[in-house]
């Protein structure tokens, strides 16, 4: 991989807030004039730094007013078990991020659920019938506190 220089930087933590921002703008506010700018915005995609780009939605006006942490525990470990579980997960459209973790479970998922009977469906009709499940704990979220998408841009 490629080093990114300052005005990458800058680039790069500027799109993480700014996501619409005009290439003028942008150019503008990194020091360079539109070309050049374009130019490594299209450079750092083609690298990978830049991975795409989405429109942010407001989880609560689209009436996904739950927040819910569940650790999975599988019955058995084994490449075969981890790859059919993740296989089956990735099908399940509340499930915003599945992640293998080391400790007391196999996986964190987060979700984004209506209320406590879509919760309850969730859990006993889908993630407890996923392949190699052996168990659950689940983490209700009372209060969002931080969450951020974007990640620190190092410094040389």
């Amino acid at each position: 991989m490629r080093k990114i220089d300052r005005i990458d930087r800058n680039i790069l933590t500027t799109l993480q807030k700014e996501g619409r921002i005009s290439y003028t703008d942008l150019a503008d506010k990194v020091g360079l004039s539109t070309t050049p700018c374009i130019e490594r915005v299209k450079r750092l995609e083609k690298d990978g730094f830049i991975e795409g780009y989405f429109a942010r939605l407001n989880p609560e006006a689209m009436g996904y007013t739950m927040l819910v942490f569940v650790e999975i525990s599988l019955s058995y470990q084994s490449p075969d078990a981890f790859e059919k579980f993740n296989r089956a997960v990735n099908l399940l459209p509340y499930i915003m991020e599945c992640h293998l973790v080391s400790g007391d479970s196999d996986y964190l998922l987060k979700a984004r659920i209506k209320d406590m009977s879509e919760y309850r469906a969730l859990l006993g009709d889908m993630l407890l019938t996923l392949p190699g499940v052996k168990n659950s704990k689940s983490y209700i979220v009372m209060e969002e506190v931080k969450e951020s998408f974007n990640i620190p841009v190092p410094t040389p």
